[in-house]
């Protein structure tokens, strides 16, 4: 693994709100991200979307399982957890999920993109929602 690879690996697996502040160490001024609910291009809007995750979630973890580096990309493979504030704060939720990275010249990230299946890692655990997308499965079954 490059040490582009596992600084970045690094930086995921021991965030916190106070390295958020640090994130242009890690991203370039332009970084592109996307998952599946932002797309957004420069540090800022990344760092709002990683600020945002700390006011609503508690004790947010990424924990990455594999990592695949060819060139100037690399593919986790990772296990995100945390407990919701505002529903079921005492259950602790697990979103299985990959990010596609593409380092820069300088070993910073510019393209950043996360997969995960926000239907059954997310909606399908929330009440009224998860009902209607369990009878929604059903009746494509």
């Amino acid at each position: 693994m490059s040490a582009n690879t596992e600084g970045f690996k690094t930086f995921w697996e021991q965030l916190t709100p106070e390295r958020v502040a640090h994130i242009g160490e890690y991203y370039t001024d332009d970084a592109y991200f996307r998952d599946p609910f932002n797309e957004v291009r420069g540090l800022p809007a990344i760092r709002k979307i990683f600020d945002h995750m700390f006011v609503q979630l508690h004790e947010p973890r990424f924990t990455i399982l594999e990592v695949v580096h060819q060139g100037d990309t690399a593919f986790f493979v990772w296990d995100f957890t945390f407990r919701m504030k505002s529903y079921k704060p005492e259950v602790v939720q697990t979103i299985h999920g990959s990010s596609h990275v593409r380092f820069a010249s300088d070993g910073r990230v510019s393209y950043h993109r996360d997969y995960w299946d926000a239907a059954n890692e997310l909606y399908a655990k929330l009440p009224v929602i998860g009902a209607l997308m369990r009878w929604l499965a059903k009746k494509m079954a």
